[in-house]
């Protein structure tokens, strides 16, 4: 059994890049990176959307996530690989999973649409 949940479309796991990317641009944004600080993101209620990649291993690590955020009501996806999802997020390193706290001035909008798209996807 695995912790992706979904099938995410490659191009809306585009648009989630680009917006992880315009995000991680804004200066007044926030987000955390890796299993521990996304869990403690969630756990606190400060995530707004979380984003998880699709080739971790072992897979055991993020299983707990998608169940904590369905606990949470915060939104999730899922990209393929930790590589991208790190480059999305301005990071030199793969990363397991982000959380984004705090989406920065100006870019309510465009994760707001995603959220939609995502939400259309689970149901």
């Amino acid at each position: 059994m695995s912790y992706v949940k979904f099938k995410v479309p490659d191009k809306l796991k585009e648009s989630i890049k680009s917006i992880l990317n315009a995000i991680a641009d804004t200066k007044d944004s926030k987000i955390r990176k890796g299993m521990n600080e996304v869990t403690k993101s969630i756990e606190r209620g400060q995530a707004k959307f979380v984003v998880m990649a699709e080739d971790v291993s072992p897979p055991e690590i993020l299983y707990h996530v998608p169940l904590l955020c369905e606990e949470k009501n915060i939104p999730y996806a899922y990209i393929t690989t930790k590589k991208n999802l790190g480059n999305a997020a301005n990071l030199n390193i793969g990363a397991s999973s982000i959380a984004i706290d705090n989406v920065g001035t100006g870019n309510e909008k465009i994760l707001d649409d995603i959220i939609k798209q995502v939400g259309a996807l689970k149901k």
